[in-house]
C-alpha cells in the first residue's frame, strides 16, 4: 500500500469525496470485510458492499484476500494508499495556470504554482509506478519566525538572489542528455495549530519520490 496516491480521474475524485466512502477509505488502512466495516460505520452490509464496489471500480481499494465461511465468501479489502490527493488534472478544464498572471507576492498565484506541483508530481508518480521506477525529487520543509515584516522582506530578497545564483551556476542549456527539473520555492504564513508553534529554526525534510522544491 502506497503512503500517498494521486487521483487524476474526475470520476474517481467524485467517488472519493463522498463522506461515507471517504470514511471507508480511512477504515481500510488495514484489511477489512464489508461485515466488519458495517459494524464500524453503522451501515447495512449490503450498503457497505455498494460503496466498496464503487471504490474498487476506480482503483481506490483492492482485494487482498478471500475467506470462505460456510457458503459465503468474505472479501477482505484494503485501501490502495494511506492518503489520497486529488490532482488538478481531475478538473482539467478549470485547473489553475500560474502562467496566466505570474506575481510572486500573490497568494493565489502561489496556490496555482502548488496546484501545478501536485499535478506534475502526480503524473510523474503515475508514470514511474507503471515503469516500476522511482522519481528523483528533493524537498525542503521548514519554519522560520521573523521579528518584523522588514525582516521577512529581506529574507525573501536574499532567498531569491541565492536561488537565482545557484540555478545560474548549474543550469546548462547545451548539456547533451541533460534533464530539466522545475524548482519551486515558497514562503507563506504558518496556519495556526497546523505546525509546532515553538520551533524557530528551519528544518529540512528529504523526500525520495513525492515532492520537488
Amino acid at each position: 500500500m502506497d503512503e500517498v496516491a494521486v487521483i487524476e480521474d474526475a470520476a474517481a475524485a467524485e467517488v472519493s469525496l463522498d463522506p461515507m466512502r471517504a470514511r471507508l477509505l480511512s477504515e481500510l488502512s488495514e484489511p477489512a470485510s464489508a461485515t466488519m466495516l458495517a459494524a464500524r460505520v453503522g451501515l447495512a452490509r449490503q450498503k457497505v458492499n455498494y460503496h466498496l464496489k464503487a471504490l474498487e471500480k476506480h482503483g481506490l481499494v483492492e482485494l487482498v484476500e478471500e475467506r470462505r465461511k460456510g457458503n459465503v465468501t468474505e472479501r477482505m479489502m484494503r485501501a490502495t494508499a494511506v492518503s489520497f490527493v486529488i490532482s488538478p488534472t481531475a478538473l482539467s478544464a478549470v485547473q489553475p495556470d500560474p502562467g496566466r498572471a505570474p506575481d510572486q507576492l500573490s497568494a493565489r498565484w502561489l496556490l496555482a504554482v502548488a496546484a501545478r506541483l501536485v499535478r506534475d508530481v502526480g503524473a510523474l508518480i503515475t508514470g514511474a509506478a507503471k515503469a516500476d521506477k522511482r522519481v528523483a525529487t528533493f524537498a525542503i520543509d521548514g519554519h522560520v519566525r521573523f521579528a518584523s515584516a522588514a525582516d521577512r522582506a529581506a529574507f525573501a530578497e536574499e532567498l531569491a538572489a541565492t536561488v537565482t545564483s545557484l540555478v545560474s551556476r548549474y543550469h546548462d542549456d547545451t548539456a547533451a542528455g541533460g534533464r530539466e527539473h522545475r524548482v519551486v520555492v515558497a514562503l507563506h504564513p504558518s496556519v495556526p495549530n497546523a505546525t509546532p508553534q515553538t520551533e524557530t529554526k528551519p528544518e529540512t525534510e528529504q523526500s525520495g519520490e513525492t515532492k520537488e522544491s
